[in-house]
């Protein structure tokens, strides 16, 4: 089913998801907020320009975006999978615990910020290019997966990456010589068992978007996992 949602508001966008069927494609989104927000058993394809919130408490959907979409994808999505063949703004994949993003190209900044896991469910984040600084901050579980394509000699991600993480682990293409990472994390270079956890994320992620998988795996991981659960403890008050 198709609509063009050019002049509509959030609750009138998802009320004609929810009504058109297990696949839906909406044109002329520009900036719309909480779009898709808690559906699950739905193929949802959206050209333009999605707002806040795409995908918040997802459950079971596929969302493909083409174009680009603005802050917070994502926001505390589980089990569900959003595909963006192109760049995202900040805040990507706020507190979600669980699903997969797929970033073709750029993200801006605190991507994956709160990102957690719960038992069973663990969230990823795969970015094709680089990020915009605070990448990971108070990550707390999951995986971001930065690779770093078609960035022309600038940086795999910004400043202040990992800030107050202390769970889940973070891996970026390349040595990541330059970038400077907080004390409260582990920085050292993936073992091939390392690479092994992220194999089929990046064979999924190349399948989406047309990448040459050998090329992928074939280049040094850097892995980033905290080394404390309670980066603030030091902060507090001892009662």
């Amino acid at each position: 089913m198709f609509f063009d949602v050019s002049n509509l508001k959030h609750k009138e966008i998802n009320d004609l998801i929810r009504g058109g069927g297990n696949d839906v494609t909406l044109s002329g989104c520009l900036g719309q907020r909480f779009i898709a927000a808690g559906m699950g058993d739905i193929n949802l394809t959206i050209k333009g320009t999605p707002g806040n919130a795409l995908g918040a408490y997802l459950n079971g959907a596929v969302i493909t975006v083409e174009g680009n979409a603005q802050d917070a994808v994502g926001d505390t999505m589980n089990d569900g999978k959003i595909i963006i063949h192109g760049n995202i703004g900040d805040a990507a994949g706020y507190a979600m615990r669980g699903g997969k993003i797929f970033v073709k190209g750029n993200a801006g900044y605190r991507a994956g910020i709160h990102m957690k896991a719960y038992e069973n469910k663990i969230p990823v984040m795969i970015i094709g290019g680089c990020t915009g600084s605070f990448l990971g901050e108070y990550q707390a579980g999951g995986r971001i997966i930065v690779l770093g394509l078609e960035t022309k000699e600038k940086r795999i991600v910004g400043n202040f990456p990992c800030t107050g993480m202390h769970g889940g682990k973070m891996y970026l293409r390349g040595d990541c010589r330059g970038i400077t990472f907080p004390d409260q994390v582990n920085v050292k270079e993936a073992s091939a068992d390392d690479i092994n956890e992220i194999r089929d994320d990046i064979r999924e992620f190349c399948a989406l978007f047309g990448t040459e998988e050998t090329e992928l795996m074939s280049s040094p991981f850097t892995l980033i996992t905290p080394d404390t659960k309670n980066p603030y403890k030091r902060m507090y008050v001892p009662n």
